[in-house]
């Protein structure tokens, strides 16, 4: 049986049930809170490998339980809702949620999610070449192969490439990236950011203009995959 424990807060009683059945029959452990305090304090007691998160809850914010949560819980949190709006998932990322669903979601994304969040997390440290189909990234070396071509980037497409490849998998805000690789000066420029994007693209993507490995989230910002 998978040991994997899934924590899920929700005030919905009819997705709890449906987290749980799909949950359980993929050999997850779940555990059900109907409230943020009830989340926070089954959180603390016995710390689950992942959490599900939604942000309409009846006693706090759902941005505040993460941000509490976040005070000392390091695994994945992924946030369930139905408040899809840019400002609530830059919110919630920027907070430090792993991933964002808005309901209605599909059962197959949300696991796929899920194994993604836990096998990055899961990831060594000390993992120096990563490989994602056929482009290598040197860390060490800061090389870049694409098959058995090697790859000439300027320091800057190195940078934003290697933030990329560390949280493959994760939606990084615009604001996040900005700020890990320019500084707090840029957080607003995200056409800044969208010219070195489309650079990247230009030298790692078969097809530039239909991109397999940097996915653009509207209005958020990037998904490495």
């Amino acid at each position: 049986m998978n040991k994997t424990e899934i924590l899920i807060i929700d005030d919905e009683p009819q997705i709890r049930k449906l987290l749980q059945i799909n949950l359980e029959s993929n050999d997850y452990r779940v555990i059900l809170a109907s409230t943020g305090k009830e989340g926070l304090i089954l959180g603390a007691s016995h710390p689950p490998d992942l959490v599900l998160l939604d942000l309409g809850l009846p006693d706090t914010s759902g941005h505040e339980v993460l941000k509490k949560f976040r005070e000392w819980y390091n695994n994945p949190i992924i946030i369930l809702s139905v408040q899809n709006n840019e400002t609530d998932i830059v919110s919630a990322l920027d907070n430090g949620a792993t991933d964002y669903l808005s309901k209605p979601f599909r059962t197959g994304e949300l696991l796929a999610r899920i194994r993604s969040a836990i096998k990055r997390h899961h990831a060594t440290d000390n993992q120096t070449i990563l490989n994602f189909g056929p482009l290598e990234i040197d860390l060490v070396s800061r090389r870049v192969r694409k098959g058995d071509e090697p790859l000439k980037l300027t320091s800057t497409e190195y940078n934003l490439l290697a933030i990329f490849a560390k949280n493959e998998g994760k939606v990084l805000t615009h604001q996040y990236i900005l700020r890990e690789i320019w500084g707090f000066g840029y957080q607003t420029e995200t056409q800044y950011l969208r010219v070195f994007v489309a650079s990247l693209r230009k030298k790692i993507e078969e097809n530039p203009n239909s991109p397999k490995h940097v996915i653009t989230e509207s209005g958020v910002g990037y998904r490495f995959q």
